[in-house]
This record gives C-alpha cells, structure tokens and sequence, in this order.
C-alpha cells in the first residue's frame, strides 16, 4: 500500500502502517479481551455499536476465532504504545491498558462500510506518542458547562489520543468548584458567567464523576486556579482577600468597543476584560485561604498536578506577583503534586523546583516571553507548548466567523493551526525538555456545546497531531491532513457533533 498516494483516514496517524487484509464485521464478531483491559473493550464494544448497531459479545479470557476483535496485554511495549493488525482477527495488543485504548481508538476510525455492511480497514499498525503530555483546557469560568456536557467534550477529544483535560475552574466571571469552609465562593462567586449567562458549580462529587470519567478512557484531569489576577469572582465572594480593581488601557478600549460594563467591586463582572483584579498579596488571611483553596483542590485531585494561573496579572505589582508565586507554587508542590503555572510566572524568580510552564505566547515568541518559559526549564521543571497564534481553539477561523475572538495575531485558519511544531517554538529548548502540547478553549463567547464543537473541529485533529505523530513522519503534511480530516466528517455527524465546514477542505457531500 502507498501511503503518500490513499492514507488511511487515521488521526494522529501512526509512526508505522502496512498494508493488510480487511476483516468484515457481523452479528458474529465478538471483542475477546482479558479481565485487566476489560474496561477498555466495553468502551470499543458500545462505540461500534453505536456507529454500525452492531452488538458485539464482550468476551473474557477465550480463544479468539476467525472475524473476532482482540483486545490483548502483551510484552516490549512503551506505556502508551500499542500495535494494530488485521488479518484472520483485528488484534490490537499493547503492554498497558492504557495503550489498548489509543489502539481501540485507532481501530474506530478504521471501520468503514460498504455494499456489503461494515468492515475494518486492513492495517499492520506499530505506534506511540511523542509528547506523554497531549492536552486540552476547556474554561468553564467564564461560560458553565455541565457534568454531562463535560463528559461529552472528553468522549470527543479522547478519539484523537488526548490525554489531559485542563479545567479552567476560576476567573473574574465566575468561580466553578466547591471547597469546604468556602461557601460563598459558589454561591456568590459562581452564580453569574459573562455576558450575564446563567453560572454554576461543581459540587465534590460532581467534580469525581468528571474525574472518573475521564480516568476511564486514560485522560488525566489538571485543575486549574487562577491567581493572583483573574479573581474577581472572589472578589464578589470574599472581598476581604482581594484588591479594588485596577484599570488599563486595553480593558477600557474592550470596554468600549464591545459596549461592556467596567469592573465594580464587589458586583459579578460579565464583560471579557483582563487583568483588573487581584488578590492581597502578603496579607496572612489571604496567604491561609490561598493555601487552604489549592491544599482541598490537589487533595480532590488523583492526577499529578495542579495548575496555579499566574497569567495577565497587571493589577498586580511586580514585587507582590513574585511573592505570590512562590507561596502558591511552594503551597501546590507541599501537596505532593507539580504546579503548573502560565509562562509570565517564570519571571518571577520564585517557583518551586521543578514547577511546570505553559507557553502561550505566539509561534515566534514576543521580546522577553521566551526567556521567561526558559526559566521552567532551569529550575527542573518542563515546559508546555500552547502557541495562542496556532493552538487556541477560540481564535476565529476567519474574519467572517461569528464566534471566537482574533487577539492573537488575528484569526487561525485550520491549515494554521497545524503549520507549527513544539520543538521549534521556544529557542534553546530540547524537544527533551518538553512535557507536551495543549490546546486551550476558552469560553468568553462560547456559550454551548455547539459552539464548542463549532470552534473545536476541525483544527483539534491536526493539533492532536502534532502531539502524537512524530515531526517526520510520512503523512505530517497539510496535504494529507486536510484530506484524512474530510474522511472524519462522517463519524462526527453520527456522533452529532456539529464541526465547521472549513472551506480548507474538501468534505464530503452531506
């Protein structure tokens, strides 16, 4: 099989692919699997169904026979990595449960149909990630997503081999996580989203369902507070631990040019202005309420880090950011867990060791941000690689898009988002010293599901991508990108999410 000429439709494609027989899906197939991967091939039995009404017979610790799906654990394998062939049966076999997923998601997008009825494309499949750390954030500060609608996002974006979801839980417009002893927190604090939409919270429990949820299909769920800026909604709550607003030039321009109300303290603020607000720095009440907020997240928490903000603080001095950073960022690490902290904290000269950077600045950084991520690295720490200008997924498509917003160096276009790669952002960082990617979502004027699908797809596949496949390998090039991408189109319609109809790409007709 040429590759180059006909690529499967498989995003991230693989490192390794040659060709093989199909096999043909009946009522007969069964998914053979082992009691440790049992989790792993109920999630692949209920998705084919759903896609072909195909009931397939989950079966424990047999032998397979001809047309069966074998889920298998099996030696030489890296922790993610798993291998796919066809044949006499689809047997996808990996060394953790982990690496069955990545390949029982491999194996979705091979299924296909003919005249006559459904079948798995052949493939003789070797894979595994570049980066262990392959993200995602979804904000739900500024607009409130529900258990449900959250879970739905995560079944989405696990098909194309994420395996983090960053929560944006806390900003000036609304503060989205109960904690004990904080009350006011949700109930005043989380009321209210911008644009003056309904808010909301998750409760502890809430919270352990996303948690499990994700868990189940291997994504590793970060937390995120922001401070010391983007804290109005703690402002609204407890304004004893905050300072009055501080203008800008630019949140007064926005103020303006989008008809938004200006900060008030003490009211919600539902406007999208930044960095305004902060909270009192070196105050020993507040020092006590930010340790006890991060101290109950990180203990909420089973995965290993904890994101403490730490971006656009304008309302707050210098000295005092740098101050603050070393509280929160010692605060995180006593818990046991790795903060992360947004690039603008590596200038403060105070992280814990070993703290983690998110770059966001743009593919060719600003004057001073690069030095600033460069600090992560010098103190044992690793960076993440966020470029605004290619992988926010909010960033309009075009000039014409409805939704999304277009700061960063105007909007991306699909083929923009995947023009880039992590190791050539940054100058003097080894691709070693770099944890992963992330492509953040945030929310100013994402107010559904549907526009959150609208804004997510199609540029996550191509950012997936470029987190997974390797940087050379034979199908990492917009041409073949833009071709697998329109083959998705189908299964998002059946899965019912309602993609942008990019005029980048030849989709199929409807």
């Amino acid at each position: 099989m040429s590759i180059g000429v006909a690529p499967l439709p498989l995003i991230p494609f693989p490192n390794s692919v040659t060709a093989a027989p199909p096999v043909r899906l009946t009522e007969a197939t069964r998914i053979v699997t082992g009691e440790v991967t049992r989790g792993e091939a109920f999630l692949l039995a209920a998705a084919v169904a759903e896609r072909t009404g195909l009931g397939m017979e989950l079966i424990i610790g047999v032998s397979p026979e001809p047309g069966d799906i074998v889920v298998a654990l099996g030696p030489g394998a890296a922790d993610e990595a798993y291998s796919l062939r066809t044949g006499d049966v689809v047997l996808i076999q990996a060394t953790t449960p982990r690496g069955a997923f990545w390949g029982t998601q491999t194996l979705r997008q091979l299924i296909a149909q003919d005249a006559d009825g459904w079948f798995v494309r052949g493939a003789d499949i070797t894979d595994s990630p570049r980066f262990a750390y392959r993200g995602v954030m979804l904000d739900v500060a500024r607009h409130f997503f529900s258990v449900a609608e959250v879970c739905r996002f995560i079944d989405g974006i696990s098909a194309y081999k994420i395996n983090v979801l960053h929560l944006h839980l806390t900003d000036d417009q609304g503060w989205r996580i109960e904690l004990d002893g904080w009350p006011k927190l949700t109930d005043l604090g989380g009321r209210t989203a911008a644009l003056g939409d309904e808010g909301g919270f998750y409760t502890a429990d809430d919270y352990a369902e996303i948690i499990a949820y994700a868990a189940a299909r291997h994504m590793t769920v970060v937390p995120e507070i922001d401070t010391p800026g983007h804290t109005h909604a703690i402002t609204v709550a407890y304004p004893e631990f905050t300072e009055q607003p501080v203008m800008n030039e630019h949140l007064e321009a926005d103020a303006a040019r989008l008809n938004q109300s200006l900060p008030v303290f003490g009211e919600p603020y539902l406007g999208w202005g930044v960095g305004f607000s902060s909270v009192k720095v070196g105050d020993p009440a507040t020092d006590a309420f930010i340790t006890d907020v991060f101290t109950q997240v990180a203990a909420m928490t089973p995965g290993p880090w904890v994101h403490l903000g730490g971006d656009e603080c304008l309302g707050t001095d210098p000295a005092d950011f740098a101050t603050f950073v070393g509280t929160a960022s010692a605060a995180i690490a006593a818990t046991g867990k790795t903060p992360i902290a947004w690039h603008e904290a590596g200038r403060s000269g105070t992280l814990a060791a070993g703290t983690v950077g998110q770059y966001w600045g743009f593919r060719t950084p600003q004057q001073g941000v690069a030095d600033a991520a460069r600090t992560f690295v010098e103190g044992g720490g690793a960076l993440i690689i966020s470029p605004a200008d290619a992988a926010y997924l909010d960033m309009k498509y075009d000039a014409s898009t409805e939704l999304g917003l277009a700061w960063a160096d105007g909007p991306t276009s699909v083929q923009e988002s995947y023009a880039w790669d992590p190791a050539a952002v940054v100058p003097g960082i080894d691709e070693s010293q770099i944890l992963g990617v992330e492509a953040p979502l945030w929310t100013e004027s994402i107010r559904t599901s549907a526009d959150i699908d609208y804004m997510t797809y199609p540029r996550l596949p191509g950012l997936a991508e470029i987190g997974w496949s390797a940087a050379g390998g034979p199908e990492r090039t917009w041409a073949s990108l833009r071709e697998r991408v329109a083959q998705q189109a189908p299964a998002w319609q059946a899965d019912g999410i309602g993609y942008y109809r990019s005029p980048e790409i030849d989709w199929p007709q409807a």
